[in-house]
């Protein structure tokens, strides 16, 4: 008896987040497809029913962390834009965030594997970066040079937390994004 499209639809979600954290975790080159189905709970088998190949399992995992961010039941769509831009600088900088290594967004956490993995992945990627600098656009309203500031806001950002992951000194960790936060805010007008 085949299985139904909710079972399908919900082991593919499985194996998505599993791919998810294992690749922010260890990168695309050291997960095989078998460890990610093992931590998916399911065999190898199962895996071509989903995705043609591994990259194109990074696409989608790259692609969902918009939907399965853990941290977004935190922030509310219908907060004013300025304020949620505010917001979303202190959350994705914050210590919190940085700590959560499984969780951490694509943006920081796979940049070169990304810049290697081909064109799906690129995609997805860039739909993120563009996704970002959307919110820091609308907070932005109609100063001349808003788009400029929204993509240099997410460069802080993203630059910031990559800077902070891979150092082993942790008061430059925290100088680092501090002073992304404190650069991305005031081009927000703070």
């Amino acid at each position: 008896m085949p299985y139904t499209s909710e079972h399908k639809i919900r082991t593919r979600e499985k194996i998505v987040d599993a791919a998810r954290r294992l690749f922010n975790r260890y990168g695309f080159e050291q997960v095989s497809i078998d460890r990610i189905m093992a931590d998916a709970g399911l065999t190898r088998g199962g895996f071509y029913n989903h995705f043609s190949g591994k990259d194109q399992l990074y696409a989608a995992a790259v692609a969902s962390f918009s939907s399965c961010n853990p941290f977004r039941e935190r922030i509310d769509p219908s907060t004013e834009p300025l304020a949620l831009a505010r917001m979303l600088i202190a959350l994705y900088l914050s210590d919190e965030v940085l700590a959560d290594i499984e969780s951490h967004c694509p943006l920081y956490a796979l940049p070169g594997d990304v810049a290697r993995a081909g064109l799906a992945p690129q995609k997805a990627y860039t739909d993120l970066i563009r996704n970002l600098t959307m919110v820091y656009r609308r907070a932005l309203g109609d100063a001349p040079d808003a788009q400029q500031r929204a993509e240099t806001i997410v460069a802080l950002c993203v630059g910031g937390m990559v800077l902070a992951r891979t150092t082993d000194d942790a008061a430059l960790r925290g100088s680092l994004r501090e002073s992304a936060k404190r650069q991305a805010l005031a081009l927000l007008g703070d």
